[in-house]
């Protein structure tokens, strides 16, 4: 049987990852040895093909054109994943980094890594393993700056809808990105507290 969420979440994957553009990614199969080596029997992922075309991708019906006439559609991928007896499914954008994928460069590869990450990221979401690279991704968009005066400090009120968030949603652990970013909630800045506001905006909605 696999262990808990919160022993999952405190194995440190960093040694396992590799540096893509400044940032750790943790490879599908290490990730599904080490849910093997602490006490997962099964594990495997196999993609959920689009109902009306039979394919791995899955696009909407309205094409995008940028400036310089290249053309694009919402791309994404589903996934089916397995860990011994729970079934979790997960559905993510194909991306060019961190870009949009353009028609131009869309390709199996593409849609393979999508899938791949898609993997990773369930399993941190569900188990806990690898779940703090996640944290540091979602929430280290900005640079760190220790504020010089009060002025530059994050007002009471962005602390509070901060605090409410994550009271609304616990895999947030707002603590826990503070620590990662050495930072506190005394000198967390405007600034990091207007970005941070902004990207549970992006990821939750207005709730």
């Amino acid at each position: 049987m696999l262990k808990p969420y919160e022993e999952m979440r405190k194995i440190d994957v960093r040694p396992h990852c590799e540096e893509r553009e400044g940032k750790l990614y943790l490879n599908w199969a290490k990730c599904i040895e080490l849910l093997h080596e602490n006490g997962a029997e099964k594990v495997y992922w196999v993609p959920v093909p689009d109902p009306k075309t039979g394919s791995s991708l899955r696009m909407t019906d309205t094409v995008f054109t940028d400036k310089n006439g290249n053309t694009n559609r919402c791309y994404e991928t589903l996934i089916k994943v397995i860990i011994d007896d729970e079934t979790y499914y997960m559905q993510s954008p194909v991306m060019n980094g961190a870009n949009p994928v353009k028609d131009n460069s869309l390709d199996q590869r593409r849609v393979w890594n999508s899938m791949c990450r898609s993997f990773v990221k369930c399993v941190a979401i569900h188990t806990g393993l690898g779940f703090n690279l996640w944290m540091k991704e979602e929430f280290n968009k900005f640079a760190n700056a220790i504020p010089t005066t009060d002025a530059d400090k994050a007002t009471p009120a962005q602390i509070k809808q901060i605090k409410l968030a994550g009271d609304n949603h616990p895999n947030l652990k707002l603590d826990d990105w503070l620590a990662l970013n050495n930072v506190t909630w005394d000198t967390l800045t405007r600034e990091q507290a207007a970005s941070m506001l902004v990207a549970i905006k992006k990821k939750y909605g207005d709730d």
